[in-house]
């Protein structure tokens, strides 16, 4: 059987909120991708406002990679900073939904609604970047 390819999570800012497209399925080595890829938006110094976790490519998380979420909506909280997960495929949202990730998180129905969310500004310039930057 050959092996899932290596996760990944090519990150975009949008003024203040940086967007983690993550795809693949978040496992232990997942995990580790994703949890390199949302670090530097973490940094107490950080001028993020917020970090969208964008889970459409994503089929599976496994309690590690939920471990990693909830670390990282800890430390945005402590900078009143935002935490967002969107585009839930059915079995993550499954997930989600029966460990209550739900109050951890705030869970948005797309990647521009959570954008939206939490700034103005941010929706703004995700709507300009448009589809091409996206895609």
């Amino acid at each position: 059987m050959p092996r899932n390819p290596a996760m990944q999570c090519p990150t975009h800012a949008y003024a203040d909120v940086v967007v983690v497209s993550a795809s693949g399925r978040i496992d232990f080595a997942g995990a580790q991708a994703l949890e390199a890829a949302i670090a530097p938006s973490l940094a107490p110094d950080s001028s993020v406002r917020g970090l969208v976790v964008d889970l459409a490519g994503v089929d599976y998380i496994s309690s590690v990679g939920l471990r990693v979420l909830m670390v990282a909506a800890k430390a945005l909280r402590a900078r009143k900073a935002s935490i967002a997960i969107a585009s839930l495929q059915p079995i993550v949202a499954e997930i989600v939904e029966i460990s209550r990730f739900h109050h951890v998180v705030d869970v948005r129905r797309d990647v521009r609604e959570a954008v939206g969310a939490i700034s103005a500004q941010a929706l703004a310039a995700f709507d300009r970047a448009g589809a091409t930057e996206r895609s």
